[in-house]
């Protein structure tokens, strides 16, 4: 293997790096060093510039006139491989307005560009166009450039939020009362499809909007303002449905858990201050929910989940719940929130402390709220698209995660299995399709060793890649997983200053040899029973891989491409979920009728008509490309009635019918339960007590077998919020 390094002589307290490109070798650098004096900030930012994946730098800093850079919006790199970069630097002097450094050519060189506004956040390239930007000011003004940042127009004042559409169509927000926060609940959401010539009100009384795949969806508030609805459209905005699912009070939140062109995963908070919800699947209309997981933990608005999406196989989502003894859990499901299910227990691994039978334990993930606590975790779990199957991600085993030192897992089937891979906490990086996975012990000491492994992690080598040790702060990989590359970012401190060192190691002397078709081999995906004419069949179809073989030492390179033989599947109730009004009950595969529905006529609004839905309790996943076998009954009947489908409008029309629609009653029921346990909640729950409570009894545990220095969460630090801001429809 070889390794070269860089040390960067210069006063910087931060380093952030960037990729410009898929394969392009390209990475920009900027460190920053910032003292305060007195009311202003002085700042030092240095700009270095790499073409062989971190080999070797050079200092461009001259480019951008040794202007100092505003780290909190870092650099924006635009879309695919345009090689575009924005910098946004700091402007000295009274003047409320901006300066940014544009590069169309990887950054080799840049042009300064003042701006006549001052930027409030990082500006925003067109999802497929990098010339078209928008911008939102420190004033609330939605600024737009066709130009790539050279020439700017203002198209709208008094602006909240704003996103790029479909097309060159931008959404907005704006506030009619001073500000933002005041409006909140009652803003305009408004869509222009030239630039700002013309405007369009598609929606009022606005709490939040946000895109997910097709789907437009707006958190709208109801006409007695103390609760909120999701609506949604597909046609952006000309016309809107209101979304089958509970309204929210004040205290609760929606979250866009993850959304394609075809379902979306809904959280809808729990009335009360529990830190936990509900997730919902959508039909392939987003209009239609229905309910995948209860006791979701997901603490606050903007606060943690560890809902994850494993891109490494399709259909396969990890996340964590809070069961009802207060611990919390990891379930994971293989057939997009069809059911979910406890990790299986690794063969190599021993149940803990939690575990109340020894024998019978199952694996949980540490992901992004373990992290927030501040445990000894320092990465989230990882999957790569291309390495196929893998998932890496630290843990414990037992019957709920426990705040002990984790290790780290791995599972190479999508997480049906999984093996200890490492004792203790590490940072981690898959190279090469998968051919390589690089890791760094996670400690307080400073490092001079990186292990590797060649066969998913079975066997691990060390390599010793430094004589005077540094102090590690991470591993960084091309985006993408295919590159033989990887950097050690860390520093070496003096008296009086830190040197920032990078070394780079190439693995293409290890595996210098091409894979051949000899090296790999067939994997059927999701299979578990290969007897069963069915095995492998997820979302209507199986999927067959060619995969490395683990003893073949070799190297994919950048021009492989995942190969997969994809065949369709006999329908089973397997690929159905359950219906509106119906769920799964705990380790139960058939759809039950919900208690609280039984008896009443399932009808909801759909387009402004009201329309009443016959079911056996299945609807089909959306996706799913399953043909024949079973095809559970489901019909939806034009009742020939006008309703009332959203709050958006401020005429609203009136039903001609006395009967109420039965998701109205099951809001009613959900507010008097709220009321009636808001007492004993608000009680026992507020000021952080119940998440101490619920780290506490881990606690016992890991006393009672000797480990020492384990801090329990501040209780003054921790608590959920009684109020929430916003819906978090990204």
């Amino acid at each position: 293997m070889s390794i070269l390094f860089r040390i960067f002589n210069d006063l910087s307290g931060s380093v952030s790096l960037s990729w410009i490109g898929d394969s392009t070798g390209v990475i920009l650098v900027l460190t920053t060093f910032q003292v305060p004096l007195l009311i202003v900030t002085v700042g030092q930012s240095k700009l270095y510039r790499s073409e062989d994946y971190g080999k070797t730098f050079t200092d461009i800093t001259d480019l951008i006139n040794n202007t100092f850079i505003r780290t909190e919006f870092g650099m924006a790199i635009g879309p695919e491989n345009s090689g575009k970069v924005i910098l946004t630097g700091d402007r000295s002097g009274p003047e409320h307005t901006g300066r940014i450094f544009r590069s169309s050519d990887f950054a080799k060189n840049f042009v300064l560009t003042d701006l006549p506004f001052h930027p409030l956040t990082q500006i925003m390239y067109h999802p497929e166009n990098s010339d078209l930007l928008l911008a939102l000011s420190t004033e609330g003004s939605l600024w737009v450039s066709k130009t790539f940042g050279e020439i700017w127009k203002e198209i709208h004042k008094d602006v909240c939020l704003a996103k790029w559409g479909p097309g060159i169509t931008i959404f907005f927000t704006t506030y009619l009362n001073g500000s933002c926060k005041a409006d909140l609940g009652l803003l305009e959401l408004k869509r222009t499809k030239d630039f700002g010539k013309t405007f369009k009100t598609i929606g009022n009384k606005i709490y939040s909007f946000g895109l997910g795949g097709r789907f437009l969806f707006a958190s709208v508030m109801t006409e007695k303002g103390n609760t909120r609805r999701i609506h949604v459209s597909l046609d952006q905005g000309e016309t809107w449905n209101m979304a089958q699912l509970p309204s929210v009070g004040q205290e609760q939140f929606y979250s866009i858990l993850a959304a394609n062109d075809d379902m979306v995963f809904m959280h809808v908070d729990e009335p009360g201050d529990t830190g936990h919800g509900t997730i919902y699947t959508s039909d392939d209309q987003g209009i239609i929910y229905s309910k995948s997981l209860e006791r979701h933990l997901y603490t606050t608005t903007g606060g943690e989940t560890d809902f994850t999406n494993v891109t490494s196989l399709r259909g396969i989502y990890i996340t964590s719940v809070l069961s009802e003894d207060n611990s919390i859990q990891s379930v994971i499901t293989f057939d997009e929130g069809g059911e979910w299910v406890h990790l299986r227990k690794p063969e190599n691994a021993k149940c803990d402390s939690t575990a109340k039978n020894k024998e019978k334990c199952s694996l949980h993930i540490h992901a992004s709220y373990s992290i927030s606590q501040k445990l000894n975790v320092p990465m989230a779990p990882l999957s790569e698209p291309n390495a196929v199957g893998i998932i890496i991600a630290h843990g414990s085993v037992g019957d709920a995660i426990s705040i002990t030192n984790p290790d780290v897992y791995i599972s190479d089937d999508g997480g049906y299995t999984w093996a200890q891979m490492l004792k203790g906490p590490h940072h981690y990086a898959i190279l090469d399709s998968g051919g390589i996975i690089v890791a760094v012990e996670h400690t307080h000491h400073p490092i001079k060793m990186i292990k590797f492994s060649t066969d998913e992690g079975q066997c691990w080598h060390n390599y010793v890649f430094c004589n005077d040790p540094i102090t590690f702060t991470g591993l960084a990989s091309e985006p993408g997983a295919k590159s033989m590359n990887v950097s050690i970012w860390g520093f070496q401190e003096s008296f009086l200053s830190r040197q920032w060192i990078s070394y780079t190691i190439d693995f293409n002397d290890l595996l210098s040899r091409d894979c051949e078709e000899k090296d790999y081999t067939k994997w059927l995906a999701h299979s578990s029973d290969p007897s069963d004419p069915a095995d492998g069949c997820i979302l209507g179809y199986k999927e067959e891989y060619l995969r490395l073989r683990k003893f073949s030492v070799c190297q994919n390179g950048r021009d492989y491409k995942v190969t997969k033989q994809p065949s369709v599947c006999t329908c089973t109730l397997d690929d159905f979920l359950c219906d509106f009004g119906y769920f799964r009950p705990e380790n139960q595969s058939e759809c039950v009728e919900q208690p609280e529905l039984k008896g009443h006529d399932l009808e909801f609004c759909l387009y402004g008509k009201k329309e009443r839905l016959k079911t056996k309790g299945y609807r089909k996943i959306p996706g799913d490309k399953c043909v024949g076998g079973e095809n559970p009954t489901r019909e939806e009947t034009d009742l020939k009635k006008k309703c009332t489908s959203n709050y958006l409008n401020s005429t609203q029309l009136s039903t001609s019918s006395n009967s109420t629609p039965v998701i109205l009653a099951v809001i009613g029921l959900m507010l008097t339960t709220a009321v009636a346990g808001v007492v004993v909640i608000k009680k026992y729950v507020c000021g952080g007590r119940f998440l101490v409570h619920r780290y506490s009894v881990l606690q016992q545990h890991a006393e009672a077998n000797g480990f020492d220095g384990l801090d329990a969460p501040d209780a003054s630090k921790i608590g959920y919020h009684d109020d929430s801001d916003e819906d978090l429809l990204e």
